[in-house]
C-alpha cells in the first residue's frame, strides 16, 4: 500500500542573530536526505511544501565532511537530494491539502528557525495535522514550528512529550550566544512542552499520540523508521 508524505521545509536562506547579523542557513541536508531516502526506497510518494513555494536552500555547512560522516556520506548526500525532483518545485504551504497526505514530517536546520518560527500557514497545517490524528514526525530545529500555533498564547501542543535540538547542541556550534532565543527554551516557555533529551549528538526521539519529535540530525533516520511502521 503507496502512502503519500508531505514534507513541510523551510525557505529560509539566512537566520539573524543578536547582532543583526545574517548566518546562512537553510534545511539541514541528513534530515531532509535520510527520511527521503528510506520512505522512497519503501515505495512511498513524498511531495514537498515550503512558505510561499520557494525553492528549498540546503545549509551547506551540512554537506561539509567533517557533518557528515565523511567524503562518501557527503557524496551520497549531495546525490540524494539532486536525484529529488520534488525539492524543485515544491507546493505553497497555503495551497496544501491535508487529506491528500498519510503523514506530515518536517525536517530541521536552522532554517525553521527564522521561517516557520511564524509562518502562519505552518501553524495551521500543524495545529490541523495534530488534531486529525495521523503521523506527524518533527526534528532537531522544525519543532521551532510549534510556535506558529499559539493563538492568544496558547499552543494545541501544550503539554505534550517533546523532545528539538537541545541548548547543550547549539552552545555546541557555537550559536547559543548568538541566538536571539534557543529553541530547547522557547518550546518550555511559550508552548509549554514537556521536554526531555538524550546525550547530546546522539539519536533520540520522543512518542506522544500521533506526534513524533527527534532531537538532532541523527535522529531523522529513527523517525522515519518508525513512520515506515506506522505506515504499514
Amino acid at each position: 500500500m503507496m502512502a503519500k508524505l508531505l514534507f513541510v521545509v523551510s525557505g529560509a536562506t539566512y537566520w539573524v542573530l543578536k547582532d543583526g547579523t545574517r548566518y546562512a542557513t537553510g534545511y539541514w541536508a541528513e534530515e531532509f536526505a535520510a527520511p527521503y531516502r528510506a520512505i522512497t526506497e519503501a515505495g512511498h510518494e513524498v511531495v514537498v511544501a515550503t512558505p510561499g513555494g520557494v525553492t528549498p536552500n540546503v545549509d551547506m555547512m551540512s554537506l561539509r565532511p567533517s557533518m557528515a560522516g565523511g567524503e562518501k556520506g557527503a557524496l551520497e548526500l549531495e546525490e540524494i537530494i539532486r536525484s529529488a525532483e520534488v525539492m524543485r518545485r515544491p507546493l505553497k504551504l497555503s495551497d496544501v491539502r491535508l487529506e491528500d497526505y498519510d503523514a506530515v514530517y518536517l525536517p530541521g536546520g536552522h532554517g525553521p528557525m527564522a521561517d516557520l518560527s511564524l509562518d502562519a500557514d505552518a501553524g495551521r497545517l500543524l495545529t490541523a495535522q495534530l488534531a486529525s490524528g495521523k503521523p506527524l514526525a518533527i526534528v532537531c530545529h522544525a519543532p521551532a514550528s510549534m510556535l506558529s500555533t499559539r493563538i492568544h498564547g496558547v499552543s494545541p501542543f501544550k503539554g505534550y512529550k517533546v523532545t528539538c535540538f537541545t541548548n547543550e547542541e547549539e552552545e555546541a556550534v557555537g550559536l547559543a550566544s548568538r541566538a536571539t532565543w534557543l529553541l530547547e527554551d522557547e518550546l518550555k516557555d511559550k508552548v509549554g512542552v514537556d521536554f526531555s533529551r538524550g546525550p547530546i549528538w546522539e539519536p533520540y526521539m520522543v512518542e506522544d499520540r500521533n506526534l513524533i519529535t527527534g532531537q538532532n540530525p541523527h535522529s531523522a533516520a529513527i523517525l522515519a523508521e518508525r513512520l515506515l511502521k506506522i505506515l504499514v
